[in-house]
């Protein structure tokens, strides 16, 4: 059975649909969108490798035509030159404005060929088949599409919503345990944030779900876009409400352009660990109780994930370094940070008021815990 759950923006309205097995149906669910059979697929060389024959297949059957540009996989794909040879190809292939272009991968080829997708003869359709955990949740849902500057993350972009999004749970059970944990990072954001009830279910079914309980896998997956697609629905390009799908994010961007990007620290290995550090800066400042934070890094740990500075590999700036790279956060307003802090478990609210010697302190604390 296939579940849906809508995402109402209007005249740009869409449909996410999971299903275990979903994919080997794609075809059929994308070709009421095409106004000819033909469609370009973007994917990385490693989802191609395991999924694309599957795509493909589905594909034939309903006898659309399909080309295919792999791409490497990993966060420094969304770069310019990269994007720019996404879009010289789709040139290419001369994809027009009323057809549909396949995002087929992670968040790293759903954010970078969306944004190719949104600048092609000023917007072209695209449609997302996520297929790891942390963009099936989150990344591919909501239209927010871009690339990475050496300044920060995510700081070149464009909102533009997807057409459709496929999301094959079955797909999960291929992701490497790092993986599948490192976008376990954004489930356990979304309790945190705003449904201390979604949470506490996490804490009961997170390890039965990480062990590939594939049930739980779908529910989780289903309540994380529910929660996503409801705050997008009130607020599409993040002027309030929005923001708070943000809680953790703003300690993660800083570390990972502190990791140059790289496999030293995936984006969602940096949200567990950037919420864990946003409970503690709340606590900090009396905002939540301390048994907030201790809960929170007791549930990440439960996990066997990252939970602080302590975790990630090799060198990293001082408290003063990481707050420089903060500052390039695209929150940034006046010259403040805006941070998503917390009252308690799903009690999440956005603030300027972090005073700096906190901020600070919160940081050199886990950086001591390094040594």
């Amino acid at each position: 059975m296939i579940e849906t759950v809508p995402v109402s923006l209007g005249a740009r309205s869409y449909e996410v649909r999971l299903a275990p097995g979903l994919l080997d149906a794609a075809g059929a669910h994308i070709a009421p969108l095409l106004k000819r059979p033909k469609v370009a697929i973007v994917s990385d060389a490693h989802v191609a490798g395991l999924h694309l024959p599957r795509l493909t297949a589905s594909l034939n059957a309903r006898g659309i035509a399909h080309s295919h540009l792999p791409l490497p996989s990993g966060e420094a794909t969304k770069s310019w030159a990269h994007l720019q040879e996404v879009v010289h190809w789709l040139l290419s292939e001369q994809i027009e404005r009323n057809d549909v272009v396949i995002a087929f991968g992670g968040g790293v080829i759903g954010d970078l060929v969306g944004f190719a997708a949104a600048i092609l003869r000023r917007g072209v359709r695209f449609v997302q088949i996520p297929t790891s955990l942390l963009a099936q949740v989150d990344s591919s849902v909501g239209g927010k599409t871009g690339i990475n500057a050496p300044h920060g993350k995510n700081l070149i972009g464009a909102f533009h919503q997807p057409a459709l999004v496929l999301a094959d749970i079955a797909v999960l059970g291929t992701l490497t345990e790092r993986d599948f944990l490192a976008g376990y990072g954004e489930v356990a954001k979304y309790g945190l944030l705003g449904d201390a009830g979604f949470f506490a279910w996490l804490e009961a079914n997170g390890p039965a779900l990480a062990a590939g309980d594939e049930a739980l896998r779908l529910q989780a997956v289903k309540h994380s876009v529910v929660l996503k697609a409801g705050i997008v629905a009130r607020d599409e390009t993040e002027q309030g409400e929005r923001a708070l799908l943000n809680l953790g994010h703003t300690f993660c961007h800083a570390l990972e352009a502190a990791t140059g990007y790289s496999g030293r620290l995936l984006h969602g290995e940096g949200v567990a660990i950037g919420c864990a550090l946003a409970y503690e800066t709340s606590a900090r400042l009396g905002l939540c109780a301390q048994e907030a934070p201790s809960r929170v890094r007791a549930h990440l740990k439960d996990m066997k994930m990252k939970v602080d500075l302590s975790d990630i590999e090799g060198d990293l700036p001082d408290a003063d370094g990481l707050i420089a790279l903060m500052m390039q956060d695209k929150k940034v307003s006046a010259g403040k940070l805006n941070f998503i802090m917390a009252r308690d478990i799903g009690e999440a609210f956005v603030t300027s008021d972090v005073p700096a010697p906190v901020l600070k302190q919160v940081l050199t604390d886990a950086l001591n815990r390094r040594r």
